[in-house]
């Protein structure tokens, strides 16, 4: 059966390619793609690339995308791989039914209505009537050569002219109105678009899918988007992506701007991964869209409120989406200046903001700080837990921890009064901290008055076999605790025996202590970890583990890797001094 191009264009956008063809032969980091030995021929030097929508094997020359790989790689007819993949992406495989085929024969027609009115609208660009048009496209610096690449165009007058020239080709006011060219009004339909310059929106595939049109001189609405259809998703397009894919293949930055014509004179400019959302606020399905061609494309936003208000949108949305493999970058433009106006003096002002990007994490810790005084007590455990609310946000568990120990420890710096103090030892010299006992309590401490390192290390913890009794107890309940509690709610939950054990301890390293800085309670936990694990122990579980990751480098594999070498590394080091 034929399937709606929407369907495989979602079922291609959710089935990211590196992880599915890592399922069958070992990939590597290669800048911005992967690399491996191909799976379809016997070689030795890897040949075979990975992008984010396509693989190439320049050995055999093995080509093509999910789909193909599952039908080349398992024998499956293209059914049979559509239905694995649509179930391992949370899609139900459409149904095959009289309707879907009216739907895909209707979408066919409507992509032959589009292309139609484009080349309609291209023609008139370059009659007597469109020349104020195109006089302006050529005031704000476009070449022709740019004005026929995103193939822009003149809608004319309206008054029904554009019905009346593709009638001609069979097309009807009907099929016009299905495709946003036309709308009803009490006196019948009428044209959409009327004294604009037309932009054409199209799909990744390069087919048209709706148009824009910006009105000449000083009328409103200044820009008009066509309405939702079959085959135009507002909030699933971008403006430029078919040209911003090939750009990036090419080794550009994706660059995510404001307008249609921030987009086209960026490209004209020689930063040909430039794409634009259609008018509205980033969504979830444009970023996903996004990251299907990088993995950390750059917002470029103007320096103003709007700007900064763009930018906290974009980055709330992307916040529950983020993985190690993927994030976004944020450039601030000039107060005043957008990308048109700035790559008016040449590339070099552009570059050197793209340049200054700063990382999602840096940029979300001060606008969340923005305005905030941080003088108060209130004040500072409200914008605390405004930074461990946000960095729960992240469903990826250990980037989540990442992002939260990264704001704790620019956020206890802040507000101090006075100089800082000196960077302390993470622990000192215990009385009886040589016991395994001593060493167990001082490690249970460090986790209780510091709850926050549990979201990362409790797959740490339950790797250690500490003393029975209190210890084991105590060990055993963290592992069970509802998310977020702290303080008083914590004690009382561990209300019992062996909290009073751990309370109880003549005397702490300074790490353990409860108003000890993120960094020295998380050095604190290792350097007692490795003490209750052994050093033998510590890098035979090392070694066995990286041969682990080596042979099926799953994410929780490599996990495993970072943690025990963590501890190792601080074992090493003796970050916390010999002991008593």
């Amino acid at each position: 059966m034929a399937l709606p191009p929407n369907f495989l264009d979602e079922l291609r956008a959710r089935t990211p390619l590196a992880p599915l063809i890592g399922r069958a032969t070992r990939l590597t980091r290669s800048g911005r793609n992967w690399k491996g030995c191909c799976p379809f021929h016997n070689e030795k030097s890897p040949s075979f690339y990975v992008y984010d929508d396509h693989f190439h094997c320049f050995g055999c020359g093995a080509h093509g995308d999910a789909i193909s790989f599952v039908m080349q790689r398992e024998g499956a007819a293209f059914m049979e791989a559509i239905e694995r993949l649509s179930a391992e992406a949370g899609l139900e495989v459409p149904k095959p039914s009289p309707e879907a085929a009216r739907r895909e024969a209707r979408a066919r027609d409507m992509h032959g209505v589009l292309a139609a009115a484009e080349a309609a609208f291209t023609r008139r660009l370059h009659t007597p009537e469109g020349r104020p048009a195109l006089d302006y496209l050529r005031r704000r610096g476009l070449s022709d050569e740019t004005i026929a690449r995103f193939g822009l165009g003149w809608s004319g007058e309206g008054r029904g002219a554009l019905a009346a020239e593709l009638r001609e080709q069979g097309i009807e006011p009907g099929q016009l109105l299905e495709a946003g060219l036309m709308q009803e009004r009490e006196r019948g339909l009428v044209d959409l678009f009327f004294n604009r310059v037309m932009f054409p929106i199209r799909d990744r595939r390069g087919r048209t899918i709706s148009f824009g049109g910006r009105i000449l001189g000083d009328g409103q609405p200044k820009y008009v988007n066509g309405p939702e259809s079959p085959v135009f998703s507002k909030r699933r397009s971008l403006y430029g992506l078919d040209l911003a894919r090939e750009g990036v293949f090419r080794g550009a930055r994706l660059v995510v701007a404001e307008g249609y014509m921030d987009v086209i004179a960026l490209h004209q400019a020689g930063f040909t991964g430039a794409v634009a959302p259609l008018g509205t606020a980033l969504t979830q399905e444009q970023i996903e869209a996004l990251w299907a061609v990088s993995p950390e494309p750059v917002l470029c936003l103007d320096g103003d409120a709007a700007g900064a208000r763009a930018m906290a949108r974009a980055a709330e949305v992307a916040l529950p989406l983020l993985t190690p493999e993927r994030s976004l970058r944020f450039a601030t433009l000039p107060q005043g200046e957008d990308p048109d106006s700035l790559v008016a003096r040449g590339a070099a002002p552009m570059e050197a903001v793209l340049g200054a990007a700063r990382g999602l994490a840096d940029a979300l810790f001060d606008m969340l700080r923005e305005g905030r005084a941080l003088t108060g007590p209130e004040e500072r455990a409200a914008f605390r837990k405004r930074l461990v609310d946000a960095a729960g946000t992240i469903a990826d568990k250990g980037l989540g921890s990442e992002y939260r120990r990264a704001w704790l420890d620019r956020f206890f710096p802040l507000g101090r009064r006075g100089p800082a103090p000196a960077p302390r030892s993470a622990a000192r010299p215990v009385p009886g901290a040589a016991t395994r006992p001593a060493q167990a309590r001082a490690l249970l401490a460090t986790l209780l008055h510091h709850p926050w390192l549990l979201a990362d290390l409790d797959e740490a913890l339950a790797m250690l076999d500490l003393p029975d009794g209190h210890a084991m107890q105590f060990r055993d309940a963290p592992l069970e605790l509802p998310a977020g509690l702290e303080g008083e709610a914590l004690r009382e939950h561990l209300r019992g025996p062996a909290l009073d054990w751990v309370l109880g301890a003549r005397a702490l390293p300074e790490g353990a202590r409860p108003d000890a800085q993120p960094a020295e309670a998380e050095a604190c936990f290792w350097h007692f970890f490795a003490r209750l694990r052994g050093d033998a122990e510590l890098h035979a579980d090392l070694a066995q583990a990286q041969q682990e990751a080596s042979a099926n480098p799953t994410a929780d594999n490599v996990r495993r890797v970072a943690l025990l070498k963590e501890a190792a590394d601080a074992h090493r080091r003796g970050e916390v001094g010999a002991e008593g």
